[in-house]
This record gives structure tokens, sequence and C-alpha cells, in this order.
């Protein structure tokens, strides 16, 4: 199903994102944290579809 291939990608994009390495520049960590939240909001919705569908 489609919906759990975007989930995965979903999930290893917030792996990378967590490994990468800021440098403690504030604005790059903003934004860093912004695209994590963004990634486990897509798992957290494309997981709902999933249980929905079932």
């Amino acid at each position: 199903m489609r919906i759990k291939i975007c989930r995965k990608e979903a999930k290893e994009s917030r792996y990378w994102l967590r490994l990468v390495d800021t440098k403690n520049e504030r604005e790059i960590e903003e934004d860093r944290t912004y695209l994590i939240n963004e990634a486990t909001e897509l798992m957290n919705i494309f997981g709902a579809i999933l249980q929905k569908s079932k």
C-alpha cells in the first residue's frame, strides 16, 4: 500500500534529520526541529490512515 511507503519515507527522513550536525547554529537548528516535527506529524497522519483503512 502506498500509504505505508509514505509513512516509511517520513520515518526515514526524520531519522536523517536527527543525524544532521547543526554546529549549534540557532537558525539551522530551528529549521531542523521544524522539519523533524513535520515528519512526525506526517507519520502520525499516515499511521491514522492505515488504521482506518483496515
